[in-house]
């Protein structure tokens, strides 16, 4: 009898047994992680609003999770979340693109100046370059100027420090300046600013371009942390609008696409670059009753939870559930950000 190429091949290659059969978070060797992580691991969380879930399950997990801008003492935490702190790394608010990513650290670095990087909203002023962070913005461009030069010291510390940077890949679409080719988190407009089409031009950035921005980060990061490791995800929430001319459910899939090639080519490419599949995991018809609430775009909170179990579990950690208010919190944050990005 003919032996099959697929003889003796484990389970997780099949559908049925590897994903039909079995639960939604119960799917074998899904993530086997290339480095461990350890309570002394330190971690500097960026990206997409859904990088919150995974920063949030690792504190709650004990790890390092890696805060060198946090909330002035005494702060409410509920204060403290709507202003910015204690999100990631550094109060640096959501990084759609790895272009925004890329320019933040070129920033950082002296390397580059973005243009525009105040806003203005009756009589208030925005960092252009976070606007999420300040609801109500500031009282001068002084104060915006000051705030950005603390923003990256605090942003240089953690870079610093960090052991593995966990980045969650969002969008593809965005909004630059036409002269400088400066990204923007939002389109000029929305949180303050003024569109002016002469000034900004929508991008759609696709595999190449982001291959490159990444590579030009690993290689600023390199001569910083020569031993840095990368846990790279893609954003399950679909787009909130595009853009494009696209119906938003193709040019969200089209975001998503790209991104997760690029994941693929990244990971490829080294062993200090390991990808966790959320993106999947909430993807996969094995949900019994779909992972999104009535919106279609907010992960529903028990499935955030068993993704962030079984990614704590791979690595021998014990997932601790959030408390009824964070898991609220955590679900609607994509909505709420998202939205902003309309032009």
């Amino acid at each position: 009898m003919a032996r099959s190429p697929y003889s003796g091949l484990p389970q997780r290659a099949f559908w049925r047994g590897g994903v039909a059969g079995v639960g939604p978070f119960d799917l074998p060797d899904l993530y086997r992680p290339r480095f461990a992580l350890t309570p002394e691991t330190r971690v500097f969380t960026a990206g997409s609003c859904f990088a919150q879930h995974v920063g949030a399950a690792m504190k709650r997990a004990g790890l390092h999770v890696i805060d060198t801008e946090p909330a002035l003492r005494g702060m409410p935490p509920e204060t403290a979340k709507r202003f910015g702190y204690g999100t990631y790394a550094a109060r640096f608010g959501n990084i759609y693109t790895v272009r925004q990513f890329r320019q933040l650290l070129e920033e950082m670095l002296g390397l580059f100046v973005p243009a525009l990087p105040i806003w203005e909203r009756d009589g208030r002023f925005w960092d252009a370059l976070r606007p999420g962070v300040e609801s109500e913005g500031l009282a001068s461009p002084e104060h915006v100027t000051e705030m950005r030069a603390h923003h990256l010291g605090a942003l240089a510390k953690a870079v610093a420090e960090t052991d593995v940077i966990v980045f969650t890949l969002g969008l593809t679409e965005a909004w630059e300046h036409r002269a400088s080719g400066t990204v923007y988190p939002t389109a000029p407009g929305t949180i303050a600013g003024e569109y002016d089409p002469d000034i900004f031009a929508f991008r759609n950035h696709g595999v190449a371009e982001i291959l490159e921005d990444f590579t030009a980060i690993e290689e600023m990061l390199a001569e910083i942390n020569p031993d840095l490791k990368w846990l790279l995800t893609v954003s399950p929430v679909p787009l909130a609008a595009t853009a494009t001319e696209d119906h938003v459910l193709s040019a969200t899939a089209r975001s998503k696409a790209v991104l997760r090639v690029v994941c693929d080519m990244l990971r490829d490419s080294s062993e200090r670059i390991d990808y966790f599949p959320s993106y999947e995991l909430v993807m996969s018809p094995a949900h019994p009753t779909g992972a999104f609430a009535p919106d279609l775009r907010s992960v529903r909170p028990e499935v955030v939870e068993g993704i962030m179990a079984l990614f704590l579990a791979a690595h021998g950690l014990a997932a601790t559930a959030p408390t009824h208010e964070a898991a609220e919190d955590e679900a609607i944050c994509e909505d709420v950000l998202l939205d902003a990005f309309r032009p």
